[in-house]
C-alpha cells in the first residue's frame, strides 16, 4: 500500500524515518528554476502562470523526491484578492498599494478572480505527483499579510502595523477579520483544488507583545482552523509562528492546530 508518509505524521503516526520536506524546496538554488525564471521574466509572473508554477513546484520532487511538495506562490496573492495592487521591486522586494496606513480599507474592491491561478496550479500539481507525496498548501497568517498590507512593503519591525493596532484597534480589526475571511476561502479553495494539508506562515508574529501575540495571531488562527475544519474536517493544518518563542506553548494549546512549525 502507498503511504503518503508526511500526511500520516501531520495525522499523528511516528514512522522510524522521518517524513522530510524543506519549506522553500523550490528557488534559487535549483537551475531549473533559475532558467523558467529567466524565460517568464519575474517571480509574479511566475506564481500567475499556473503551467510555470506547477513545474517549479514539481522541480525538487523530481531530482529529490522529498515526502512533500509545497506549492509555489506567495503569501501576498491575498492582498492582491482583496484589491490592492502587486508588483516586485527588483532586488527589493514585494510592494503593495495603496498602504492601508493611507487609505481605508473600506475603498478596496475585492477581486477573488486574482486567486484563480493558484487553484489551477494546485490542480496540475495533484495530478502529477506520485501517490506517496503529501501535498502541501500555505497562506499568511493574518497578522503578518496586515503588516504587508499597513506599509506597503515587509519591513524589520512592523511598526506600521504596531503604532496602527494601538491607535485604533477597530479598524486594525476590521482589516484583520477581513483578512481571515479571504484567507478561508483561498485555503478551503486550495483543499478543494487538491492539496492534502496547509500551513499558515506567520513570519513577523515574534514582535508582538504576550498580549498583542493572543489578539493578532492566536484568536484569528483560531477562527481560520476552526472555519476549515468545519468545512474540511480531514486537512490537516500546520500552524508556523515564527518567532514566537515562549509564546508557542500556549499557540499549540489554544489554535487547534495539527501540527507547529518550529524555527
Amino acid at each position: 500500500m502507498t503511504t503518503k508518509k508526511l500526511l500520516y505524521t501531520l495525522n499523528g503516526t511516528r514512522f522510524d524515518v522521518p517524513a522530510i520536506w524543506l519549506m522553500r524546496q523550490a528557488g534559487r538554488y535549483l537551475p531549473e528554476y533559475r532558467e523558467l525564471r529567466a524565460l517568464k521574466g519575474g517571480f509574479l509572473e511566475l506564481v500567475n502562470d499556473s503551467e510555470a508554477a506547477a513545474e517549479v513546484t514539481m522541480q525538487p520532487i523530481r531530482r529529490f523526491g522529498f515526502d512533500g511538495a509545497i506549492l509555489f506562490s506567495d503569501i501576498l496573492v491575498i492582498p492582491h484578492a482583496m484589491g490592492q495592487d502587486l508588483w516586485f521591486e527588483a532586488g527589493e522586494g514585494p510592494r503593495l498599494a495603496p498602504r492601508l496606513v493611507d487609505q481605508a480599507l473600506d475603498t478596496l474592491s475585492a477581486v477573488p478572480e486574482r486567486l484563480s491561478p493558484v487553484y489551477e496550479t494546485v490542480r496540475r500539481v495533484a495530478s502529477a505527483l506520485s501517490p506517496e507525496t503529501t501535498f502541501l498548501g500555505f497562506a499568511g497568517s493574518p497578522w503578518t499579510v496586515a503588516t504587508y498590507m499597513m506599509a506597503g512593503q515587509g519591513s524589520k519591525e512592523q511598526a506600521e502595523a504596531r503604532r496602527y493596532a494601538y491607535r485604533d484597534e477597530a479598524a486594525f480589526q476590521a482589516i484583520i477579520d477581513a483578512i481571515i475571511d479571504m484567507t478561508v476561502d483561498y485555503l478551503s479553495g486550495q483543499i478543494v483544488a487538491g492539496v492534502d494539508a496547509v500551513q499558515l506562515f506567520d513570519s513577523w508574529s515574534g514582535s508582538l507583545s504576550p498580549a498583542q501575540f493572543e489578539r493578532w495571531v492566536i484568536a484569528p488562527t483560531v477562527r481560520i482552523v476552526e472555519a476549515l475544519k468545519a468545512r474540511h474536517p480531514d486537512t490537516p493544518i500546520i500552524g508556523f509562528p515564527k518567532g514566537a518563542g515562549g509564546k508557542l506553548p500556549a499557540y499549540a494549546r489554544e489554535t487547534g492546530v495539527n501540527a507547529l512549525g518550529l524555527d
